[in-house]
């Protein structure tokens, strides 16, 4: 969706008396990546993996947020001016313990810091609350629950040396999240472009 559009959707949803979506700030994968990261599954006890289409690197998190706030969010986002970049993930890792996030890593270019940075300034204009946690970039492969910390061990053993394809980043884009019966439904709901490098 380009700049300027109105952002659909979200209004709606509320209007209909649902669950309000939260909202959150992403880079999309190609879908060859998106790929070498599903071949990373394998039998391990407790693992709940990620689906395909639900891959990225989160930016920023908000939450939900009020109707009135949404456009503002989206508004402040088309200010955000930074280069494009490559990325490469590597590196299979976990949060918690025991073990509730398993998670691929990435090599952290420059530009991708200062991108974070001013999404999190923009965000802040526009009235979201600061984000007190520092910045941990990566992409969550599986949630973990009851995981012997012996097998978590040897699977992040085994994938300490993946790589996936160098890939470039040209955009970012703003995501509105439901949670349903089954799970979540994302949708994207404005793209913003990064200049070329």
């Amino acid at each position: 969706m380009p700049h300027g559009a109105n952002v659909p959707g979200l209004g709606d949803i509320q209007e209909k008396g649902e669950a309000m979506p939260r909202l959150f700030v992403a880079i999309d994968l190609p879908e060859n990546v998106k790929r070498e990261l599903e071949n990373l599954r394998e039998e391990l006890p407790g693992a709940r993996w990620v689906a395909g289409d639900q891959l990225h690197l989160t930016l920023r998190f908000i939450g939900e947020v009020e109707a009135r706030q949404q456009g503002g969010i989206a508004a402040a986002l088309r200010n955000v001016h930074e280069g494009s970049f490559s990325l490469t993930l590597r590196q299979a890792g976990h949060f918690g313990r025991p073990g509730r996030i398993l998670w691929i890593g990435m090599d952290r270019p420059t530009t991708l810091l200062a991108l974070q940075l001013k999404v999190e300034a923009a965000l802040t204009l526009a009235g979201t609350p600061s984000e007190e946690r520092p910045f941990s970039p990566h992409i969550t492969l599986a949630r973990l629950k009851g995981t012997p910390s012996s097998l978590l061990a040897a699977y992040e053993g085994k994938h300490r040396g993946f790589a996936a394809t160098t890939f470039s980043v040209t955009e970012f884009h703003l995501y509105s999240s439901t949670l349903i019966t089954t799970g979540a439904i994302h949708r994207r709901e404005e793209s913003y472009q990064l200049t070329s490098s």
